[in-house]
């Protein structure tokens, strides 16, 4: 599915800003509805990275894992830099961080663990995700970035709330459970 996001320069962000502050804030200008192409995306990782590759703006690719949800692969329009979390957001997919660390550390995706699931894996206890603190090192939400489409994913280097992505960049989150870190669609 293809989205847009209107971006703005550096120095019209601290204008609104400042605007907002001063209480002489207009309303935000309204955006053209989000533009989406449909691309179902329950098939193999292939057909994720080839619909990640046509992508012209930020690609976004959500595995699951073991929460048993059908993979989701996203595009987002872009013409500029734009922080992770905005790119979700666009992408429609929800995120929610931890209590303690905000949006660094990815809780739930999609409502995925749900408060209420027991999170089980070989040879740990089980548990429910409270999204209180850092999330079990053997269940927990892995961040990852591709600089290209043709790049290896590479582990991000900062979180969700403060990662910037840029055109032609692809963001995966994959539900991480054992000892080993898949990268999204392996």
């Amino acid at each position: 599915m293809k989205r847009t996001l209107r971006t703005y320069a550096p120095g019209a962000l601290a204008l609104i800003a400042a605007l907002a502050l001063s209480g002489c804030a207009q309303p935000a200008p309204s955006t053209a509805p989000l533009t989406s192409t449909a691309e179902s995306n329950t098939a193999e990782s292939s057909t994720a990275e080839s619909s990640t590759a046509d992508c012209s703006g930020v690609s976004v690719v959500v595995d699951f894992g073991t929460l048993k949800a059908d993979p989701l692969t996203e595009c987002v329009d872009a013409d500029g830099a734009l922080a992770a979390s905005a790119v979700m957001q666009t992408a429609g997919i929800s995120t929610e961080g931890t209590v303690e660390y905000g949006d660094q550390i990815v809780c739930r995706v999609n409502d995925r663990p749900a408060a209420d699931e027991t999170v089980e894996v070989a040879g740990e206890a089980s548990f429910t995700e409270s999204c209180a603190s850092m999330p079990a090192a053997y269940a927990y939400w892995a961040l990852w970035v591709k600089s290209t489409p043709d790049a290896d994913w590479a582990y991000a280097q900062e979180g969700l709330g403060s990662l910037q992505t840029a055109p032609g960049e692809t963001l995966g989150l994959v539900y991480t459970t054992g000892t080993e870190t898949p990268t999204p669609g392996s």
